[in-house]
């Protein structure tokens, strides 16, 4: 059914005088009365009764007007949604993301987000780092929050944030009394490590620390979560370098202290698949600089100068 036939249909019917109806058209009023008559052809029926002193609908013609109008609703719905997805003031974004993100970041990244993008559908899946690059190469997720991962060259990382390592020490441990230890210190010490294949950026930063450090570490354990590993150091298992997001995770039995030759920072990136990002990856890219900033402002990570010098976000777009 030609759509503006039925816009002429309803003008004429809110109106019910030809000549202002053609008028609010911006029409002929000849012409207005052949696309009547050619709708009443279509359908079958007449819509008006026509005198000369009046309009009025038919029985038919009321029963079209409701329908029309909710017809034409519903066009102008769909041109306003389709232009919204079109320019990413709308949409749906699947996003992945590595569980110690939760502590804080991914959090604060979603309430920037919806402030900035609240008609946009947000789907959130946990996965592994490894999982996400499998899920953006499928398509299965348009976003990855994640560590930049070596050696991956398809996908396109953002920094936004830069965590330095901390050691985390049982809190009946000697180094518990102490500001802080150097990776020296820590030769013959029992540690819980991040395993290469789970946690690769961890493994490959802390087990470069200690290579510079000439210290050969003794692993006790491993674990892939921030927080698992935390239960381990409070249950006297060893010690551990655990990046400083875990200072947001309960820790009863464990402290944490600095490192004074501590492992190069952890990257928090933002992740595509390599080329041209999807339409919403910019605001979600600006929505994380906001939560990373405001974590700092918020005095959730620590604020030494050398700290803050080491967070500083940088950009690695690997294609």
């Amino acid at each position: 059914m030609d759509l503006l036939r039925l816009k002429s249909f309803l003008v004429l019917a809110d109106t019910l005088h030809f000549g202002r109806a053609a008028a609010r058209l911006g029409i002929a009023q000849p012409h207005l009365s052949r696309r009547i008559r050619d709708l009443e052809a279509e359908i079958g029926v007449r819509l008006f009764t026509r005198s000369q002193r009046r309009v009025e609908l038919t029985a038919a013609g009321a029963t079209l007007r409701l329908r029309a109008t909710r017809i034409l609703d519903e066009v102008e719905k769909a041109k306003v949604e389709a232009r919204q997805v079109g320019t990413g003031a709308a949409g749906r974004l699947r996003i992945g993301f590595i569980h110690s993100s939760t502590y804080g970041m991914l959090p604060a990244i979603i309430r920037s987000f919806r402030a900035m993008r609240p008609a946009v559908m947000l789907d959130l899946v946990e996965m592994t780092m490894v999982e996400q690059v499998r899920a953006l190469r499928a398509g299965d997720i348009d976003i990855g929050l994640l560590r930049s991962l070596p050696d991956v060259t398809d996908i396109a990382f953002e920094t936004v944030m830069r965590e330095p390592f901390r050691l985390a020490v049982p809190a009946d441990h000697d180094f518990a009394r102490r500001r802080s230890v150097s990776l020296r210190e820590l030769s013959g010490q029992p540690l819980v490590m991040f395993p290469r294949e789970a946690s690769p950026l961890f493994h490959m930063r802390i087990t470069a620390a200690f290579e510079r450090a000439a210290v050969t570490p003794v692993i006790v354990q491993e674990a892939t979560q921030i927080h698992t590993v935390m239960g381990l150091v409070a249950a006297g298992i060893g010690l551990a370098l655990v990046p400083s997001s875990a200072e947001r995770l309960p820790r009863a039995g464990a402290v944490l202290i600095d490192l004074t030759d501590p492992p190069e920072p952890a990257d928090v990136s933002v992740a595509w698949r390599g080329g041209q990002p999807p339409l919403l990856v910019p605001p979600f890219l600006a929505a994380a600089h906001a939560a990373a900033a405001g974590l700092d402002e918020a005095g959730e990570r620590p604020a030494s100068a050398a700290k803050r010098a080491a967070r500083r976000p940088g950009r690695q777009n690997k294609k």
